[in-house]
């Protein structure tokens, strides 16, 4: 790991300890005020709890830079308490807490390809495809003559999420879902 040397240094997308637990810094914003030693004021995302802190780095102050590592891995399936993948690249089959993942996971079917993150070599967070085909499972049918702009509808989709989309889609059909943003993207 290594130390960095200076607030300048503190951008957005850095990772690093904080507490102990890594980091992703989600905002950076440096600030002087009179007779006052500047600061970097941030946004902090707990890459383990998934939690977001606001925190001010003085200048001085030791930051130590997280040692993350990626690797490949297929999602196999979940249970009440973890999800579980396989490496793909040793094979190696283990699990994350579904807490750890937060809304990710209502997203994956089984056999999607994610990105894994290790964090003193035991798995701590996934990166999913921001879009995801899925099959409606649950439509219902949309009422003639409710036509205006932007209507839409509840679906549910063959992981269990639901999610809002146009009148059109039928139950059965194939969409693609941006599972950033939760929303409707398109017709696969």
């Amino acid at each position: 790991m290594s130390t960095i040397s200076s607030l300048n240094d503190i951008k957005k997308g850095l990772n690093l300890i904080w507490n102990n637990e890594p980091c992703v810094v989600l905002e950076a914003n440096f600030v002087r005020m009179q007779q006052r030693k500047p600061v970097m004021q941030t946004k902090l995302k707990n890459l383990i709890s998934s939690k977001v802190v606001e925190y001010s780095f003085k200048q001085g102050e030791r930051i130590e830079e997280a040692d993350l590592a990626r690797s490949k891995a297929n999602y196999l399936y979940k249970d009440e308490q973890s999800a579980y993948f396989m490496n793909n690249e040793t094979y190696e089959q283990f699990d994350i807490p579904l807490n750890q993942l937060g809304s990710k996971i209502k997203f994956l079917k089984e056999g999607t390809d994610c990105d894994i993150l290790y964090f003193e070599n035991k798995p701590i967070n996934i990166d999913i495809p921001i879009k995801i085909s899925l099959k409606v499972i649950s439509a219902p049918p949309g009422i003639k003559g409710d036509s205006s702009s932007n209507v839409t509808k509840q679906i549910e989709l063959e992981t269990g999420a639901v999610i809002n989309a146009p009148l059109f889609v039928k139950e059965g059909e194939e969409i693609i879902v941006n599972t950033e943003t939760e929303e409707y993207v398109g017709r696969a």
